[in-house]
């Protein structure tokens, strides 16, 4: 890609010292974080005049740049759509004598929530149409979708600026007719009572943390809705669920590391929240019920991967746990869904998902086998206790998902959807393979590939390397239609599945947190140097690609190995984590200082964040091309932190590669709102990508 003909836009220098532990650190762009930022979060038109110039400079330059690439970014979008299936659907979930499920409509940006008769699924009821309430609107995303358990009525929450401050409404199924709300500053959570009159919801405070717990009679005023749980620690969010067996509401409450779980009868919605057990810092759980018997997923007693445990109901408190599953390092359990008769865990063991299913009544267990080298995993729950039927999804990166609906019982596994590609998909011409590179300290970080059959591995091919590594997220081998744009280019898609993910085990985030966050970075470099090294691309062929935490990764890597990369793609880049852990008044700082440090607090933890954050060591001297992206309400990844970093980039670095920045003014975190908007932004990045590769 050429230098382009017009200017970039320069950031103005307005230095701001702070001092922290007896070190002074100079922030010369400071000034891009809006003063009275909690205001742009609800009227994003309140951004400072100043501020909104740049962005929208900045953005022109971005335009300006891609312009020559503007019929391949309509073509990729075109193959993209091409790939998706526009008028798709949902199997339906059972739920009584209903089955709920969700659909599109051809040229549909948004899902419509239906329901018919279990009888006859051909007798729709349209319970909510998101077109209908997205229009008008630059942003809409439904957060939350729930019916009551006597299906009489729909609670749901919509956010119409993506800065996930929801408005909770509540809809009669036979009339059609919104009965209750808007109520405002909800996050997203609806959990119904049994009485089909109360729901349970989430409330953010100022700071755009979710901290308390309200109940709603419905068409009672809002204002008088009593506070059910409030949480005093800003450092710990609160989320709402249900027992599978719809016995009770459940509010969790937990950071990174510490969790605790409280119970309200869903027949009895006016009493209090009843403890399971109080947090002890370091110990997470959560809890399933099938009669009076709690199973409790925790890290208890040192349990590193997990165990199971099992309590009465009556006295759940820590000292009546008892192991049900033991503890089996090198086995993680991930998750685990309870129906009456059978208990199913999904556990990563060798860094692959796999099921779980245990009779309770026998005690027998078994696993679903698979049989491809690399694939991913889901469990779907659904709404009926009573049943002997698990619903999961398997995919692969040449396979595309795959909906079973298997019988625990008899074992006999039932396709009922899988995933269509209207212009064509064969697996047989591409392949998946999983390596291992060896990092600095001797650990294995596995990598997933994807490429076509016919593309040369001789070390010509241009690769894009994807990595997060954060939060214990694991990454996973799935079906992707849009990655196919690249790959049939003749690109090499990679997952680096690297430390700070839970993908080779619990222990595998473990060691890329806090102090050891530079194992992060260290095994993405790694995964890269393996690759070039077994002739899947050269140096300098690589393109990186991360977002949000990934997106620090991306930071951090250019300032590390910028040799490696031909470009960076850094989507929502948390790139300014020292002054963003610095700074407690953001939504996310208390609760993210489990994963990261306190700066604050621990000049340890200072120095460490400084050593490697990707802002602070931005240095004189030669980057890949770079693009990176914001969403002006992000409460997340606040806008000012790309917009920071690459005004500095722009600044210090030496060479003559593009580097942009595009701002989407009307979206958060995820981006655009809209499967085929969102589809815009995704050609914006691959275009960029392909030019730079020379595959334009």
């Amino acid at each position: 890609m050429p230098a382009p003909d017009p200017k970039p836009p320069v950031a103005p220098q307005k230095p701001v010292t702070a001092t922290l532990h007896g070190i002074a650190r100079s922030d010369d762009y400071a000034w891009l974080k809006d003063p009275d930022w909690q205001c742009v979060m609800r009227e994003p038109e309140a951004l400072d005049p100043d501020i909104r110039a740049y962005l929208e400079a900045e953005n022109a330059y971005t335009d300006a740049v891609l312009a020559p690439h503007k019929a391949l970014r309509e073509t990729l979008v075109s193959e993209m759509r091409g790939r998706m299936k526009e008028d798709d659907s949902s199997v339906p979930a059972p739920d009584g004598d209903w089955a709920y499920y969700r659909r599109y409509v051809e040229g549909g940006e948004h899902p419509l929530y239906c329901r018919a008769p279990r009888a006859d699924e051909s007798a729709e009821v349209l319970l909510l149409d998101g077109n209908r309430e997205a229009e008008s609107q630059a942003y809409f995303r439904i957060g939350d979708c729930e019916h009551s358990h006597d299906h009489r009525r729909l609670a749901y929450t919509l956010d119409l600026n993506g800065s996930e401050r929801y408005r909770l409404y509540v809809r009669d199924i036979a009339s059609g007719d919104v009965i209750d709300g808007p109520i405002e500053d909800a996050y997203g959570d609806v959990i119904w009572a049994a009485d089909g009159e109360t729901v349970f919801y989430t409330v953010l405070d100022e700071n755009h943390r979710p901290y308390r717990v309200r109940r709603h009679r419905v068409g009672s005023a809002a204002e008088a809705d009593p506070v059910v749980y409030e949480e005093s620690d800003p450092g710990f969010f609160v989320n709402l669920g249900e027992s599978e067996n719809r016995r009770f509401v459940m509010i969790s409450a937990h950071d990174h590391t510490t969790s605790e779980v409280h119970l309200i009868e869903s027949a009895a919605p006016e009493g209090a929240p009843r403890l399971i057990a109080a947090r002890e810092r370091g110990i997470e759980y959560d809890v399933a019920l099938r009669g009076d018997s709690l199973y409790i997923l925790t890290n208890a007693d040192d349990a590193v991967d997990f165990k199971i445990m099992t309590a009465p109901l009556e006295a759940p408190e820590r000292a009546a746990w008892r192991d049900w599953l033991p503890h089996e390092a090198g086995t993680y359990v991930r998750a685990q869904l309870l129906f009456a008769g059978h208990h199913v865990r999904l556990e990563r063991v060798g860094g692959l998902p796999r099921i779980v299913i245990t009779d309770l009544e026998t005690g027998a267990a078994h696993t679903i086998a698979f049989e491809e080298e690399a694939y991913d995993l889901s469990l779907l729950p659904g709404y009926e206790f009573e049943t002997e039927t698990l619903r999961f999804v398997y995919s692969s990166m040449t396979t595309p998902q795959q909906t079973f609906d298997y019988d625990m019982r008899t074992r006999a596994r039932t396709l009922r959807k899988t995933q269509e590609v209207p212009s064509g998909h064969d697996p047989a011409d591409y392949v998946t393979r999983r390596l291992n590179a060896v990092s600095h300290d001797g650990a294995e970080v596995p990598v997933s590939l994807l490429h076509r059959r016919s593309t040369p591995l001789d070390g010509t091919a241009p690769l894009l390397l994807y990595g997060y590594g954060a939060y214990g997220h694991a990454i996973p081998a799935a079906f992707s239609t849009n990655r196919l744009s690249l790959v049939d280019r003749g690109f090499v898609y990679a997952i680096a599945h690297i430390r700070g993910g839970s993908d080779c085990g619990y222990g595998w985030y473990l060691d890329g947190k806090l102090a050891k966050k530079t194992n992060t970075f260290a095994d993405f470099i790694v995964a890269a140097e393996h690759l070039i090294a077994e002739r899947y691309t050269a140096k300098g062929r690589i393109a990186a690609h991360g977002g949000s935490a990934g997106g620090m990764l991306m930071g951090a890597v250019a300032n590390m190995r910028p040799d490696l990369f031909a470009s960076i793609v850094a989507e929502v880049p948390f790139v300014d984590v020292l002054n963003t852990m610095c700074d407690e008044g953001l939504p996310l700082t208390p609760p993210e200082w489990p994963e990261w440090g306190n700066p604050i607090e621990h000049e340890d933890a200072y120095r460490t964040i400084a050593a490697y954050a990707p802002y602070e060591n931005v240095t004189a001297g030669a980057y890949p091309a770079i693009f990176a992206t914001a969403g002006l309400t992000d409460p997340r990844v606040t806008y000012w932190e790309p917009a920071k970093w690459v005004a500095k980039l722009r600044r210090l670095k030496t060479d003559d590669n593009p580097l942009l920045l595009h701002t989407n003014m009307e979206a958060g975190h995820g981006g655009a709102s809209g499967r085929f908007r969102r589809l815009r932004e995704v050609a914006m990045a691959y275009a960029f990508v392909l030019a730079i590769a020379g595959r334009a």
